[in-house]
């Protein structure tokens, strides 16, 4: 690869760093793309909820977005892995696991995210095809079935009282966490059943086993993940965090984050997300580190290769 200082890099190709660099490319800016293969949804089978897309493989949809971006003649991709960041607005470096260092003007850090699950026997096998998190994107396909809510933390209450409206929902505490009155009271209100024991293992689809040896079978089961920011570039860069259920990148309604020059999109910079949400940060991001390039003086001059 050829170097140069880009306009952009964009460190993460999933949904959210395709949208961005398909505006950056629209622009005709010359950008780079590292992607290391890791979307967060790799695991389902099925994307649902992102309009004219739902139901299709979430595999299909980022192949299909990376080979309509790649023909665009300025963007580059590279299938690695970024380690390292540094630098300051117009003069970036990103040094990846294969060793390779690149500079920008701009960084964009659509990074994604890793989900930590609780440490339940037959779970981590069966996340994203009978396990979810996201009611919105798995719930209709329950048919109203039987529905099962893993306790991780309070946070969890969300979970129940939202998942009714997809099925009979039963909140497992699985020695997590405690209602308190009010919060029976809520799920009451809402039909949730109270299961207080604990899970020794999960079998065939979404069957829970017990410690007590009963068995509780479910159509699918729904667990809050906690979720880390997948590599530690934004801390390297000093980006300030906000914290929700899960650090993440705090950023402004133009996408850029505390440091000049940086910007943010997707789950690494909100405490929720979906395709479709992932797909408009990216949107919003390419485009105002576009105009950022456009319209703010450089503080260094522009070095890029013609």
């Amino acid at each position: 690869m050829e170097t140069c200082l880009f306009d952009a890099i964009i460190v993460g190709g999933s949904y959210a760093g395709l949208s961005a660099a398909l505006q950056l490319g629209r622009a005709r800016r010359r950008i780079l793309v590292i992607d290391e293969g890791l979307r967060r949804n790799r695991f389902a089978a099925t994307s649902h909820g992102f309009l004219g897309q739902d139901g299709r493989a979430p595999n299909a949809i980022a192949d299909d977005a990376r080979e309509q971006l790649l023909r665009y003649p300025t963007v580059e991709w590279l299938n690695d892995r970024a380690e390292q960041a540094c630098g300051s607005q117009d003069d970036f470096t990103i040094t990846t696991a294969g060793g390779g260092s690149f500079s920008a003007r701009r960084l964009l850090l659509a990074l994604g995210v890793t989900d930590d699950l609780p440490d339940v026997a037959g779970l981590q096998e069966r996340w994203g095809r009978s396990v979810f998190h996201c009611p919105y994107c798995h719930g209709f396909e329950l048919d109203q079935g039987e529905i099962g809510v893993i306790a991780s933390s309070h946070h969890s209450m969300h979970q129940a009282l939202l998942l009714p409206d997809w099925g009979k929902t039963t909140l497992v505490l699985n020695g997590c966490f405690e209602p308190d009155e009010e919060q029976r009271e809520q799920l009451d209100e809402r039909g949730v059943t109270i299961e207080p024991g604990k899970i020794d293992r999960i079998e065939k689809n979404a069957d829970l086993h017990l410690e007590d040896g009963r068995v509780l079978n479910f159509a699918g089961l729904f667990v809050l993940p906690q979720p880390r920011i997948a590599v530690p570039l934004a801390n390297q860069l000093g980006c300030e965090l906000e914290d929700a259920l899960y650090p993440f990148i705090k950023t402004g309604f133009t996408q850029e984050t505390s440091v000049p020059g940086v910007f943010a999109c997707g789950d690494a910079a909100r405490a929720a997300g979906s395709v479709a949400v992932a797909v408009g940060d990216g949107n919003v991001a390419g485009a105002a580190l576009h105009q950022s390039l456009v319209f703010r003086k450089p503080e260094k001059r522009d070095q890029v290769a013609t």
